[in-house]
């Protein structure tokens, strides 16, 4: 169903983490934040290289994988595009292999991993990756 022949492979979603709302600001009780950082293997050559139905496929397979993950979402995030780099010497512009990111809320950092085991990023190009970072709460 993705490009390049892959397919995603369905599996039981994670329980639901019940959430409660304090100030506008939704917590889940005894789980941890994650952060996911997409990177991209492909060059310009090949990014461009997918068609129109290869593209909507995997936007389509992204949408679902969303949907099905959305109990642990908590930024759907979005693509990386232009940055910039702060150093005690100024900013300045560079790349990298970061294309984007996602937020989740998860009960063990391993079970917050498993959630992108089947994100159809990784099976877009190959080389594609996906890093899961802890995001503990800053000490008060």
């Amino acid at each position: 169903m993705l490009a390049r022949g892959l397919l995603v492979v369905a599996r039981p979603a994670l329980p639901v983490c019940p959430r409660r709302v304090c100030s506008g600001v939704a917590y889940a009780p005894s789980v941890g934040r994650f952060l996911a950082i997409l990177h991209g293997a492909a060059d310009d050559t090949e990014r461009a290289e997918l068609s129109e139905q290869q593209q909507s496929e995997f936007m389509h397979a992204w949408a679902v994988w969303a949907q099905r993950n959305e109990h642990a979402l908590v930024d759907r995030g979005a693509p990386l595009y232009r940055k910039k780099r702060v150093t005690a010497g100024g900013i300045e512009d560079f790349t990298d292999s970061k294309i984007g990111y996602a937020i989740v809320e998860a009960v063990a950092h391993d079970d917050a991993a498993r959630l992108f085991l089947d994100h159809p990023h990784i099976a877009l190009h190959p080389g594609n990756s996906i890093e899961v970072l802890e995001c503990p709460p800053v000490p008060a």
